[in-house]
């Protein structure tokens, strides 16, 4: 162990020592020390959203939402794929390359300014020096639409720039080559355009992201890539058949071309009890984007911004904590998975700050310990746990991205 990182683990499991659920229940001390010295990479975290469009500093703490860099050390955060949201609004005018690239721009002006905490990793290789170095890495990744025509050259660009994941479809929105989970489809999964933009993703080593696909789109992402696809943030259609989750079918085939599964944290996803009482209160299902389509073209930008940036953070349904899946129950539904594809083929994929109804009694992204403290409750090896906190998102980043 890099004397540089001796010392932060010393410091983290210091930090940890007194780290107790909101109820006062400690953490368990084995918990606590597995968590500090595991890297806990989480495949999907909504960084900048906030910072985009009220201001301020992802290294200043907040006193709401889930995320900032102070919380993130607390809950032993080790490396994120840092995500920017291009929200659906931006499409109807066509603006989302351009907002795309203002995300972007906030995004590495915002971990410019934390370079002491935080840093860009390109590659495996990076992780392993900056965690290393006891600095958090950021690998770029784009949620919604770069291009709704997925053009090669913007992606190009934007890969020159750092960005290293990109999702596939354009959040919840069918782009012109790949159909999404949650609106009338198009393509039959992707059209030759679509197939264009996998073959370029894998000639530069980029994450392939289907998270908010739909079935035939992510099974057809699947088979055309060359590499082993990502789902960022999902949940599991057999636990709750929403379309915003993933068939065992998808995820067996996921798992066979050597894929990871990001598990999303939010109730919603693995809580059929808790959907039901959000779809009741809000009286629309959570991926509704029919604000976006009705918005038009006849909007600048900037009004744009106005009008979406009250929904930054994005704040979580207020479901009743007795609704809610306790974290044991939810790594539950992490065990559902591993007995149907192994240990191997899972992942953290958190959607902080995406509006995720965490699992009682967690608050925010300082809570990741009792992740750990469940899943050894559950009986799992500390060699399982390491893969599931960020071992597995590692290696199938290594491999995307390094000998290319």
């Amino acid at each position: 162990m890099p004397a540089a990182r001796g010392l932060v683990f010393l410091a983290a499991a210091a930090a940890l020592g007194s780290a107790q659920t909101p109820d006062g229940t400690a953490v368990s001390q084995r918990a606590r020390a597995l968590h500090s010295s595991a890297l806990v990479f989480d495949g999907h975290i909504h960084a900048v959203d906030r910072e985009f469009y009220h201001g301020g500093d992802i290294g200043q703490r907040k006193p709401d939402g889930q995320f900032d860099l102070p919380r993130a050390k607390e809950g032993g955060l080790g490396a994120l794929f840092f995500s920017f949201f291009v929200i659906e609004d931006y499409y109807p005018a066509r603006l989302e390359t351009k907002q795309a690239l203002r995300m972007l721009d906030c995004a590495l002006e915002q971990i410019g300014r934390n370079s002491r905490s935080i840093e860009i990793a390109r590659n495996a290789a990076d992780i392993d020096r900056i965690h290393g170095n006891g600095k958090i890495a950021a690998v770029l990744d784009i949620e919604g639409s770069f291009d709704l025509d997925g053009d090669p050259a913007v992606i190009r660009q934007m890969y020159r720039l750092g960005l290293r994941s990109v999702q596939l479809s354009a959040h919840n929105w069918t782009s012109n080559y790949a159909d999404a989970c949650c609106t009338a489809p198009k393509w039959g999964g992707l059209n030759d355009r679509g197939r264009e933009v996998i073959r370029e993703m894998n000639r530069l080593g980029m994450v392939i992201n289907v998270s908010h696909a739909s079935d035939e789109a992510i099974a057809a992402a699947i088979e055309a890539s060359t590499d082993p696809v990502v789902a960022t943030h999902h949940g599991l259609r057999a636990v709750n058949d929403i379309p915003r989750n993933m068939p065992d079918s998808l995820l067996k085939k996921l798992a066979a071309k050597g894929g990871v599964f990001g598990f999303q944290i939010g109730n919603e996803f693995h809580n059929r009890k808790a959907f039901e009482w959000g779809m009741a209160h809000a009286g629309k299902a959570f991926w509704d984007n029919s604000a976006a389509l009705q918005r038009g073209t006849q909007v600048s930008i900037y009004e744009l911004d106005k009008i979406v940036g009250p929904l930054f953070p994005v704040r979580p349904a207020d479901i009743p904590q007795e609704i809610r899946l306790t974290p044991d129950d939810w790594v539950g539904v992490v065990d559902r998975a591993i007995q149907l594809v192994g240990e191997d083929h899972v992942a953290l994929g958190s959607d902080f700050d995406g509006g995720p109804p965490l699992p009682r009694g967690m608050r925010d992204i300082r809570d990741l310990p009792m992740i750990t403290d469940a899943m050894l409750r559950r009986g799992y090896s500390e060699v399982r746990i390491r893969k599931f906190l960020g071992g597995n998102l590692l290696r199938v980043f290594r491999q995307i991205t390094e000998n290319k």
